[in-house]
């Protein structure tokens, strides 16, 4: 029974290692109430809370300033999610972090192969290949750092390059209030606060409340062709939710752009669309000088949202269009007349 109980644990903790900061929407007004959840499984689904023992550090930066958020301030939801509601004060682009401490876990050699495969560290499982470990089993201690960037009101400031100076960090080289559906944005990786080269992210995003808001008010005309299109683009995430058996089903947490870093750190992230994007990668190195652990891990991801450019007109070109191809009225009763006094000259002529 003991057995079971860890396995089952294993396979729990195993199956929830990514960590979000997840909002409903990252565009908001100026002191209106708002909830900042803790997503601690995939970015669509929470598998359990983070205990407040947990917490290294949480954090929020805004006008220049950095304060702490108190253990206090978080509720949990169901068992699931670990929540906080605030009151966004003024305008500006804001900044929120969390870490965790380092928790120790004990992996057969086939589960943490299995892990290392379908949550994407694969440079990891390439060197075990490599080396001929694949058989050897694992003790892991993996720790955890995520960021969230959410804008307030029109107002843009300067917060969301801050550096938290955690163990590993995502930070973008612009803000991406500023960038839009379309376009691209430099993120550097950081890790120790330097630029952490070489290393493999991946990139996806979702459909926003903000995003299909506007969606349902400017364009009722388009097709369920193009939803469709989009759910398909994210099934490999919800697919991903189902965590049942390892070796019954093949599941990834993989989708989306895979990227890896340049010499400095950087990777260019595309914004094909209106929504919610989440960055996420796994740092990991072998130990060799421990009798407890053979490995560690350091986890990190970042969440902000993308819209468009409003008060583009999409549709100028298409009425340009219909003009071109369309004749004036005058056009016709001109010909028209020019036409029956054509024929009736011929008319004349003939008689």
């Amino acid at each position: 029974m003991r057995k079971l109980f860890f396995l089952l644990l294993a396979i729990l903790l195993l199956c929830s290692h990514n960590l979000y900061v997840k909002m409903e929407t990252y565009f908001l007004q100026p002191n209106q109430e708002a909830i900042l959840s803790l997503y601690n499984g995939t970015f669509e689904q929470s598998e359990n809370i983070i205990t407040r023992d947990r917490m290294l550090d949480a954090s929020l930066i805004a006008q220049g300033k950095r304060t702490a958020i108190h253990t206090s301030q978080w509720k949990d939801q169901d068992s699931t999610i670990t929540q906080l509601a605030f009151n966004t004060s003024e305008a500006g682009t804001y900044v929120v972090g969390v870490a965790t401490k380092a928790r120790n876990i004990e992996l057969s050699a086939e589960k943490f192969n299995d892990y290392l495969e379908h949550d994407g560290v694969l440079d990891m499982l390439e060197q075990r290949t490599n080396d001929s470990l694949l058989d050897q089993d694992a003790v892991e201690s993996y720790e955890k750092h995520i960021k969230a960037i959410y804008q307030v009101g029109d107002i843009k400031t300067n917060d969301w390059g801050t550096v938290l100076g955690y163990p590993i960090e995502f930070v973008p080289r612009a803000n991406p209030y500023e960038k839009y559906s379309g376009e691209k944005l430099e993120i550097q990786l950081l890790l120790h606060s330097e630029p952490l080269s070489n290393q493999l992210v991946f990139a996806d995003y979702i459909k926003g409340s903000h995003s299909h808001a506007h969606e349902n008010h400017s364009h009722e005309h388009e097709h369920d062709g193009e939803k469709h299109s989009h759910n398909h683009a994210n099934s490999d995430s919800e697919h991903s939710h189902s965590h049942e058996s390892h070796g019954e089903e093949t599941h990834t947490h993989t989708s989306g752009q895979q990227l890896r870093t340049n010499d400095q750190g950087i990777i260019m992230v595309d914004l094909p669309e209106d929504g919610i994007y989440y960055l996420r990668t796994i740092h990991m190195t072998r130990v060799t000088d421990s009798d407890e652990l053979t490995h560690q891990s350091k986890w990190a991801t970042l969440t902000f949202e993308v819209s468009h450019k409003h008060g583009a007109d999409t549709h100028t070109h298409d009425h340009e269009h219909d003009h071109e191809h369309s004749l004036p009225t005058w056009v016709f009763v001109l010909g028209s007349l020019l036409l029956i006094g054509l024929l009736f000259l011929i008319f004349r002529k003939k008689n």
